[in-house]
């Protein structure tokens, strides 16, 4: 969209066809209740939303930005809603098949995966994008998608313990009782409020990354190389670095540790944007962003694991995700319009600060001294 000219404040509103992320957690009871015919209750679904996948995938090469817009957001709106459903299904399988001693390890070769293709989507696509059409490199997506999906065929299925929900009361409402129950009505509240907060500010800081290295004069090779590139390897190394320390320091110390690090990583952009087109800062403030990023994620994701219920981890866990998707893709909107108002270095500045107000609730529910790994 920053190619065709559309306008800052547009590509800041695009995050909303985004939606689904945010929503999941409405349709996320029928993961729990229904099992497929084939392959089981998670991997079933899994394979269901891959195929959605492979159909809206190859749609997107049919769009075009300059002419129609509407089209454009339709389909990414299908395909974020296919993708956010496979997430439901993904991080249930997850959280069912680790034990909690495995968990820190477990999110950390979860997201190695998750970031190894954005590699691939994010670096090699944007390289190859300086030589090929944009439709051209989703038709190529669309066949590594059929080639992925295959996958859900060879993962073993989670062994449960208990029943599925059997009726609409079991799989709508129990799930959303049961977190309340186990964690008090004010203390899950905080949590919430906790989930939406913790990554704000590194999350407007993504939404706008790309226009904003465009913009300083970089090219799609230098972005694919360096930010989705290099910039995915730091951050595969903070996670796969926070899975091991989450083991050693315990949930709730990763949780203020790693959160610190992720918000003071955003003032590294701060500075690029005073400097400008700087090659050399440019790869210290990808790389460090990056990297902290990932610290905070491996804690942020292990901590989100420890809040489900077995029993109804599909519902329970897209019910705290969406939290997290609610900031990541709702309150990221305006990002656009607030670079277009106060310039890079004042929209680096207020992301840093939106970052704070999630590392204070950690008192309330994870106090430092006490944690229960």
């Amino acid at each position: 969209m920053t190619l065709e000219k559309v306008d800052l404040s547009t590509i800041g509103w695009f995050s909303l066809v985004t939606i689904p992320y945010s929503a999941k957690f409405i349709w996320s009871p029928l993961l729990d209740s229904f099992i497929p015919p084939f392959l089981g209750r998670r991997r079933g679904w899994l394979l269901i939303t891959q195929i959605g996948l492979v159909l809206a995938i190859g749609a997107m090469s049919l769009q075009n930005p300059s002419k129609a817009l509407l089209m454009l957001a339709i389909n990414a709106f299908m395909l974020a809603f296919f993708s956010a459903t496979q997430d439901i299904a993904a991080d249930a399988y997850r959280t069912d098949i680790l034990l909690p001693a495995e968990r820190g390890t477990g999110v950390a070769n979860f997201v190695l995966g998750y970031r190894l293709a954005l590699i691939i989507t994010g670096s090699l696509t944007f390289i190859l994008a300086d030589h090929l059409r944009w439709p051209q490199i989703y038709l190529l997506l669309m066949v590594l998608m059929m080639l992925i999906s295959m996958i859900s065929f060879w993962a073993p299925e989670p062994q449960f313990h208990s029943p599925p929900p059997t009726n609409l009361h079991q799989a709508i409402i129990l799930p959303f009782l049961d977190f309340f129950q186990r964690q008090g009505q004010l203390k899950g509240f905080w949590i919430l409020l906790f989930i939406v907060l913790y990554k704000l500010g590194d999350a407007l800081v993504n939404n706008m990354s790309t226009p904003f290295l465009l913009i300083s004069g970089f090219s799609q090779t230098d972005i694919g190389a360096i930010n989705g590139g290099v910039g995915l390897i730091a951050t595969i190394i903070g996670i796969i670095l926070g899975g091991v320390l989450i083991n050693r320091l315990g949930s709730n110390r990763s949780l203020w540790i790693f959160g610190a690090l992720q918000s003071l990583s955003v003032l590294t952009y701060f500075v690029l944007s005073l400097m400008g087109k700087n090659y050399l800062w440019m790869i210290l403030a990808v790389n460090i962003e990056h990297f902290c990023a990932g610290l905070g994620t491996a804690a942020f994701l292990s901590f989100l694991m420890g809040l489900c219920n077995p029993r109804f981890s599909a519902t329970q866990y897209a019910l705290l995700s969406s939290f997290m998707a609610f900031s990541r893709d709702i309150l990221v909107g305006p990002s656009g319009m607030i670079v277009e108002h106060v310039g890079w270095p004042w929209f680096f500045i207020l992301s840093f600060l939106v970052a704070i107000p999630g590392l204070l609730l950690l008192p309330i529910f994870a106090p430092w001294g006490k944690d229960s790994n």
